[in-house]
């Protein structure tokens, strides 16, 4: 039943963008020749046809970016930069061609309004669409029925994870095992019975959370779910130690799968971060110049010492660098392997004030501009600390594979200073896994606009 409705769900979903962009062509027809009263060099006609075309440009690529693709974990936000991503693209063709062709009576107003109306109309239907659709399986409708293969701990994760997000909509209708176990599920048999089970069920999915002593049942598994005609859907062994979108390479036939590759591997991605570090950098670094020369003066005039502190830090590829920050405490021999925490005796009354207001770390867009840093990354770590969390945090030198950052998903998140480690890997891993320059963005906005740059530290010396 759910894939019928689902196919009615995607047939209507193609047909009411189709209709909202066919619209958006006359509106903003009115708009440009009857509100804003423009010349009309180019017939009425022209532009419909026009409209049409795009409509027509926008559904085949709106289909190739898998927007119409059954997705019940596709987040709001990655459908709406996919559609803006197509829009603007299109947009840029379009604006091509007429050049190309010669076309320069049509309006570039009317064209820019009507791509307006149109990814907005589209991003708002899907937006509500999207609200609607995760409110009834909220409560309990529109629900993908799913058997689950397993009764050890990656079953039980699974089923922790379903039960906590409601909104995608999965329901358990019990577990098959080798024997019962203790999951709060029903128990519906053992791996033998599965091609009856799936008989008497009729899932809609099957998910196998096998354990490894269970591996070798994975072609029965895979014969069962074929004869039956539902899809299976597998989570690795070793998913615990595999990335949120993991990737393939072909190597005669046989799939390799790549635990660790991450957005900024790729050359384009690399080069536009680092672009936005050089631009970003020093359009701060000519911004706040009065304000770091005040910072310079209340250093200097605080304590006996220099103005600028510098330490060595750990960098991206485990490469040592010289990180500066303004001086916050007492020249002391401890820099090295004490942790400035809430309260620190070494700290000076000026120097408290930088540490709250994060001004202290203003030095460290001189380290981006100079690559050893960015302006978004996990937050670098002296060697004394590097050298002892390895060995003790899982997955804490996954950080090095990018450039550290001034400020990260960690910080915003509140986990910065003296704060869980392992929490703070946690963040530090998932941005490296899930990069993109729009989440860069919204993390420099989180710092700056709502208040992330704030310290939690005590202003003064204690």
């Amino acid at each position: 039943m759910i894939r019928e409705n689902q196919r009615f769900l995607n047939q209507l979903n193609v047909v009411s963008d189709v209709l909202l962009i066919c619209l958006m062509m006359p509106l903003a027809y009115w708009l440009r020749f009857g509100v804003l009263h423009g010349v009309e060099n180019v017939p009425r006609e022209s532009y419909l046809r026009l409209g049409l075309v795009i409509m027509a440009l926008e559904m085949f690529f709106y289909a190739a970016r898998g927007i119409y693709q059954t997705s019940r974990v596709l987040r709001i936000r990655r459908e709406v930069i996919n559609l803006l991503e197509v829009n603007l693209l299109l947009a840029v063709l379009l604006l091509g061609w007429l050049y190309l062709n010669h076309s320069e009576h049509y309006s570039r107003l009317l064209l820019v309004i009507f791509f307006t109306l149109s990814t907005g109309a589209v991003i708002a239907k899907h937006a509500a669409v999207r609200k609607i659709l995760r409110l009834l399986r909220k409560n309990g409708r529109n629900m993908k029925h799913v058997v689950v293969l397993g009764g050890g701990k990656t079953a039980g994760s699974y089923l922790e994870a379903i039960r906590v997000d409601r909104e995608i909509g999965f329901d358990a209708l019990g577990y098959v095992a080798a024997q019962p176990g203790e999951l709060p599920l029903s128990y519906l048999g053992g791996f033998d019975e599965l091609e009856t089970i799936l008989d008497h069920t009729v899932p809609d999915e099957v998910v196998s959370a096998i354990d490894p002593a269970d591996y070798e049942r994975t072609p029965h598994i895979i014969a069962c779910c074929e004869k039956a005609g539902v899809k299976l859907s597998v989570i690795p062994l070793y998913a615990e130690y595999m990335p949120a979108r993991p990737e393939f390479d072909d190597v005669g036939g046989i799939p390799l799968l790549n635990i660790r590759r991450i957005p900024l591997d790729n050359y384009g991605n690399a080069i536009v971060k680092r672009t936005v570090d050089i631009v970003g950098s020093l359009l701060l670094l000519v911004l706040l110049s009065p304000l770091m020369a005040i910072c310079a003066v209340g250093v200097k005039l605080s304590s006996p010492g220099p103005v600028f502190f510098a330490q060595e830090r750990i960098g991206k590829d485990k490469k040592p660098f010289t990180m500066y920050k303004f001086r916050s405490l007492v020249v002391n021999d401890d820099s090295d392997t004490a942790w400035s925490g809430k309260s620190d005796s070494r700290r000076t009354a000026f120097g408290g004030w930088l540490r709250r207001c994060s001004l202290d770390e203003l030095p460290q867009l001189f380290n981006v501009l100079r690559g050893d840093m960015s302006l978004v990354g996990p937050r670098p770590e002296i060697p004394y600390y590097v050298h002892r969390f390895k060995e003790e945090v899982p997955l804490y030198m996954v950080r090095h594979q990018v450039r550290p950052g001034m400020t990260g998903w960690a910080q915003i998140h509140g986990y910065r200073g003296d704060t869980p480690i392992p929490e703070r890997v946690k963040h530090d891993v998932w941005y490296i896994e899930n990069w993109s320059l729009w989440l860069d963005l919204r993390i420099m906005l989180d710092t700056v606009f709502r208040g992330k740059f704030m310290n939690n530290e005590a202003p003064g010396a204690k």
